[in-house]
C-alpha cells in the first residue's frame, strides 16, 4: 500500500521547480538587460567625445542627411543604369564589320551602309580645321567633361529659356555617339536616362579619340550617308583627308540636321550653315577671323546629285537583314539585291508628305508610316517616318502601337477556321468579362446579326463575345503569330479590340495571307546577296523555305468575302479604288492617339498608320479618314499600267467586264446597276438589319464623327438599289 503523503508531495515538487525555473528565466533577463544598459552607456560615453554643438553640428547634419539622399539616390541610379547596361551586352560593334552596297529591283545602286573598321579614318590623318569645325559646332568641352558637360548643358537651358524655345542642345558627342550605336531617336524620358548612363560607359571604357572616331563614322550626314569620310565622297567626289576648311565648315554643319542642310539638296541653307561652323570656330578661339574670312568668300560647291534621295528607312531595315543572313559568310563587303521600286517608293513617300501637308493641322497628327508588300512577298516601298534626317527612328518597323479594330481580322479568322461563317449570327448586346465591359462607338446596340455586318460596321461586341465564349485569346494570338504578326501579342480579355501593339510591318506581312490564298506572305526585302568577285552568298527563292497554307482555304474565302465589303459599305469606303476591288480594315484606337487602314488588292497589300511619336491624341483622326485616303492614294498610282490580279475567292471575269462587277458577283453579291443586292437566302435577314439601322440613325443623329457612325449613317446598305 502506497503513502499518502508520498502522493501529495510529487505536485508540491513540480511546483518548486516551476518556480526554479521562472526564478532564473527572470534574472536572466534582468541581468542582460543590465548588461546592455552597461554597454549602451559605455557607448554614450565614447561617443560624447565627438560631439559637436553649434555650427559644426549644422554642417554634421546636412552631411548625414545628405549621405542618408545619397545612398537612396545612388540605389535609384543603379536600377535605372541597369536597362541602359543591358544596350552593351554583345558585340556592339559589330556593324561597323560590314559594308554593304544595295541595289533596287532593277540593278540601280540606292545607298551604303556600314563601314570596314579598318578602313576608317584616323583621327590623326584628318585635316585639323576639319575636327576644330566639328568640336567647335557640337561639343567645345568635349575634352574635358565626363561624357555629360554640366556646364555646358546649364549654358543651353539658359538660352533656351531667355529665347523662350530650342535654340542649343546640351548633348555632348559621347551622348550623341551612344544614341546612334545603342538607342534610337524618340524623344522620352528614359531614352535620356539611358543614353545619359552609355555616355558615362563610353567614358569609361573607350579613349576619347576613340570616341570621336566612332562618332565620325557613325553619325548620318544626309543623303543617305553615314559617317563623315562617305559623306566626303557623296558631296564633294574626294577624300576626307583632302577637304578645305569651306568644305570641312559644311559637313560639319550637317550634324544638327542633316536633311534640311544637305547641300545637294539645298545649298544655299548648306552655306548659311557652313557660315555659322566659321563663325563658331571664332567664337571658340580655335581659328582666327582672319583665317576663316577665306572660307566665308569662297564657299564650297558640291558634286552634283541631281537631288535622288535613298530609301533610307527601308536601308536601316534590310541593313539588319543583311547581318542577320551574311553572318556566317567571311565577306562582309557586299552587294545587295534590294525588292524596292523606286517609283513605288517615291509614290509612298510623296502620299504620307501630302496627307501630312494637307491635314496635319486638321488632325492634329504629325507622324506617318507606310509599308507596301507586293502580293508574293516583295517589300516595294517603306516609309517610317515623315523627315529620316530629323529623325532616323523606323516607325515602320520599330515602333509599336495599338492597331484598334484592325486586329479584329484575327479574331474572325480563327472563327471561319472554327466552323463559323460569315452568315453566323451572333449577338450584339452588353458584354461583361472580368468586371470589363466594352462598349460600340455608338454606345448603342443592334441584337442578334451576322459576322459580315459585324466587321464590315466594326461592332466591338461581338469580336469580345467570340473571344470569350468561343474562341480563347491564346488561339487568337495564335492566328495572329502564324498569319506574319512577329511581336509578341498580349493575350488578356482586351486584345480582341486590339489592345496589344504591334508594328506596321507586322500588320502588312500579316494582311498579305488574304490575298495569297491563305499561305504565308513570305515577306521579305532583299533578293540576292552577292560579295565583289560576283558569286551569289544568299539567294532568296533557292535559300528560303516555300510558302507554306497557314489558313484554310474556307476561311481565306469567308474573311475575303467579308474584307472586300468593307470599301464598299463599311468604314473603309475612303479607301475603296475605283474599278479595282479592294479588301481591308480600318483602325482607330483610345482616344484617337492611332488610325490605320491596312488593305489588299490581288496585286499588293499596303498598311498605313498616323499618329504623333509622343502618343498624344489626334483632332478626332478615324482609320477610315486620312490613312484610309492615304492608302487610295498610294494604291490608286501602284494600278497604273499593271495587270490586275484577281483576289483568291473573287475571280476576275473571263469575258473582260469590269473586274469590280465581278468580284461583288462572286462575294455573294449581284451587281443590279451599279448597286449591289444581297441574294435571297439572306435577303430577310439583311432588310432587318437594314430597318434596324435605319431606326438608330434617327434616334442617335447628333452622334457623327466615328468610323462607325459616319459608315452607318452615309455608306447605301448593298441591299438598297439605286433608282
Amino acid at each position: 500500500m502506497q503513502d499518502p503523503f508520498s502522493q501529495a508531495n510529487k505536485p508540491r515538487k513540480g511546483r518548486k521547480l516551476l518556480l526554479r525555473l521562472d526564478s532564473w528565466i527572470d534574472s536572466s533577463i534582468w541581468n542582460a538587460g543590465s548588461d546592455l544598459s552597461g554597454k549602451w552607456e559605455e557607448a554614450n560615453i565614447f561617443f560624447r567625445r565627438f560631439r559637436v554643438r553649434g555650427g559644426k553640428k549644422v554642417l554634421f547634419e546636412i552631411m548625414g542627411e545628405a549621405m542618408t539622399l545619397g545612398t537612396a539616390g545612388a540605389i535609384v541610379l543603379l536600377m535605372l543604369a541597369l536597362p541602359a547596361f543591358d544596350e552593351t551586352y554583345g558585340n556592339w560593334k559589330e556593324q561597323n564589320d560590314f559594308a554593304v552596297t544595295f541595289l533596287d529591283r532593277y540593278g540601280n545602286e540606292i545607298g551604303h551602309r556600314g563601314i570596314i573598321h579598318e578602313d576608317s579614318v584616323p583621327i590623326e590623318d584628318l585635316p585639323d580645321h576639319l575636327v576644330k569645325s566639328v568640336l567647335a559646332t557640337e561639343d567645345r568641352r568635349f575634352f574635358e567633361h565626363f561624357g555629360i558637360d554640366v556646364l555646358g548643358l546649364t549654358r543651353a537651358m539658359s538660352e533656351n529659356v531667355r529665347a523662350n524655345s530650342v535654340v542649343q542642345g546640351g548633348s555632348t558627342i559621347t551622348q550623341q555617339l551612344a544614341k546612334n550605336l545603342f538607342l534610337t531617336n524618340e524623344r522620352t524620358i528614359e531614352r535620356k536616362i539611358k543614353e545619359a548612363f552609355l555616355a558615362l560607359w563610353l567614358e569609361a571604357n573607350l579613349s576619347k579619340k576613340e570616341i570621336l572616331r566612332l562618332y565620325l563614322d557613325r553619325a548620318y550626314m544626309g543623303g543617305g550617308t553615314f559617317g563623315i569620310a562617305a559623306a566626303s565622297q557623296f558631296y564633294f567626289g574626294k577624300d576626307v583627308t583632302n577637304v578645305t576648311l569651306a568644305e570641312s565648315a559644311m559637313l560639319a554643319g550637317l550634324f544638327k540636321a542633316p536633311a534640311r542642310y544637305a547641300p545637294h539638296i539645298n545649298l544655299p541653307a548648306a552655306r548659311a550653315r557652313a557660315n555659322e561652323v566659321l563663325t563658331n570656330l571664332v567664337q571658340g578661339q580655335l581659328m582666327t577671323e582672319g583665317q576663316v574670312i577665306g572660307a566665308r568668300r569662297n564657299p564650297a560647291d558640291v558634286v552634283d546629285r541631281g537631288g535622288n534621295e535613298s530609301p533610307d528607312f527601308f536601308l536601316d531595315w534590310t541593313f539588319e537583314e543583311v547581318k542577320r543572313l551574311a553572318g556566317k559568310y567571311p565577306q562582309h563587303s557586299l552587294i545587295v539585291r534590294t525588292t524596292i521600286d523606286p517609283n513605288l517608293q517615291a509614290a509612298a513617300e510623296e502620299a504620307v508628305e501630302s496627307s501630312l501637308r494637307q491635314y496635319s493641322k486638321r488632325y492634329r497628327v504629325k507622324q506617318g508610316a507606310v509599308v507596301m508588300i507586293e502580293n508574293g512577298g516583295a517589300v516595294r516601298a517603306m516609309v517610317g517616318g515623315r523627315d529620316y534626317g530629323e529623325s532616323q527612328f523606323n516607325r515602320a518597323t520599330k515602333a509599336l502601337r495599338q492597331p484598334g479594330s484592325s486586329f479584329k481580322v484575327y479574331v474572325y479568322t480563327t472563327a471561319m477556321e472554327n466552323g463559323f461563317t460569315p452568315e453566323t449570327s451572333v449577338r450584339d448586346g452588353p458584354i461583361t468579362w472580368n468586371g470589363w465591359s466594352p462598349r460600340n462607338y455608338g454606345r448603342g446596340y443592334s441584337g442578334r446579326m451576322d459576322l459580315t455586318r459585324a466587321l464590315v460596321k466594326s461592332v466591338n461586341t461581338i469580336p469580345v463575345r467570340l473571344a470569350r465564349d468561343h474562341l480563347g485569346t491564346e488561339a487568337i494570338a495564335e492566328t495572329a503569330r502564324k498569319m506574319g504578326v512577329e511581336t509578341p501579342i498580349r493575350t488578356d480579355k482586351t486584345m480582341a479590340l486590339g489592345t496589344s501593339e504591334v508594328t506596321v510591318m507586322d500588320m502588312a506581312t500579316a494582311y498579305a495571307v488574304f490575298p495569297a490564298g491563305g499561305f504565308s506572305s513570305n515577306r521579305h526585302g532583299i533578293t540576292q546577296i552577292m560579295n565583289y568577285s560576283g558569286d551569289v552568298l544568299y539567294d532568296h527563292g533557292r535559300d528560303e523555305p516555300k510558302p507554306e497554307r497557314i489558313i484554310s482555304e474556307q476561311a481565306v474565302r469567308s474573311m475575303n468575302t467579308i474584307l472586300t465589303q468593307i470599301p464598299e459599305w463599311g468604314t473603309g469606303r475612303r479607301a475603296k479604288l475605283d474599278g479595282i476591288k479592294t479588301g481591308g480594315k480600318t483602325g482607330t484606337t483610345q482616344a484617337y492617339r492611332d488610325g490605320w487602314f491596312v488593305g489588299f488588292t490581288g496585286n499588293y497589300t499596303t498598311a498605313v498608320w498616323f499618329g504623333n511619336d509622343d502618343y498624344t491624341s489626334s483632332a478626332r483622326m478615324t482609320g477610315g479618314s486620312l490613312p484610309a485616303m492615304t492608302f487610295k492614294q498610294l494604291m490608286t498610282y501602284a494600278h497604273h499600267g499593271v495587270e490586275l490580279r484577281s483576289i483568291p475567292g473573287l475571280d476576275l471575269p473571263d469575258d473582260g467586264q469590269n473586274a469590280q462587277d465581278a468580284n461583288v458577283a462572286s462575294s455573294g453579291l449581284v451587281d443590279d446597276g451599279g448597286a449591289p443586292f444581297v441574294r435571297p437566302r439572306i435577303l430577310t435577314r439583311e432588310v432587318t438589319g437594314l430597318l434596324r439601322d435605319l431606326a438608330r440613325s434617327f434616334a442617335e443623329a447628333p452622334r457623327i464623327g466615328s468610323e462607325q457612325s459616319k459608315s452607318a449613317q452615309l455608306a447605301p446598305h448593298p441591299s438598297i438599289a439605286k433608282p
